[in-house]
C-alpha cells in the first residue's frame, strides 16, 4: 500500500456486508493497522454508510458499525468549503452521486487513491487515481 487511500462507502459496505470485494478492503484495513497508516473517509460517506446499515439492519447494527469504525485506522474528514467546492465541481461534470463526489474530492485533496468498486467513478478516472475492488 504505497499510496495513501480514501475509502468510499461502497468499499466499507462491501467489507461490513461480507461481499467478495470486502476481502480486499479487509487487506487494506489490516495493512493500515499493522503499518500505522491512516485511511480517510469523508463524513458524507460515513453518514451514507450509517443510513444504509440502519435501513437494512436497524439502529442497533448501525451503532455496532459506528463503534467498529471508531476503532479502525480511518480518519473521518469533515466537509469543509474546499472539499465541498471540489465535490460540487465533480457533480457538475456528470453522472455521479453527490455523496460519491465527496469521496473523490477528498482523494483529490489528500492526493490519495480512492478505494471503490462503484462504476460511477469511471466518469472521474482521468482526474483521480482509483484503486478498483
Amino acid at each position: 500500500m504505497k499510496k495513501d487511500k480514501v475509502l468510499d462507502s461502497y468499499a466499507l459496505l462491501a467489507f461490513f456486508e461480507g461481499e467478495a470485494a470486502g476481502e480486499k478492503v479487509r487487506d487494506i484495513l489490516k495493512y493500515a493497522a499493522e503499518h500505522d497508516r491512516e485511511l480517510w473517509l469523508s463524513v458524507i460517506n460515513w453518514g451514507e454508510i450509517l443510513y444504509i446499515i440502519e435501513r437494512k439492519a436497524g439502529k442497533d447494527k448501525r451503532e455496532d458499525i459506528t463503534r467498529l469504525m471508531s476503532q479502525m485506522h480511518i480518519s473521518i474528514v469533515d466537509a469543509d468549503q474546499e472539499i465541498t467546492a471540489q465535490a460540487a465541481s465533480y457533480k457538475a461534470k456528470g453522472r455521479i452521486s453527490y455523496a460519491d463526489c465527496f469521496a473523490a474530492a477528498l482523494a483529490t485533496q489528500k492526493k490519495a487513491e480512492l478505494v471503490t468498486g462503484d462504476s460511477e467513478f469511471k466518469a472521474l478516472e482521468d482526474e483521480i487515481t482509483i484503486h478498483w475492488l
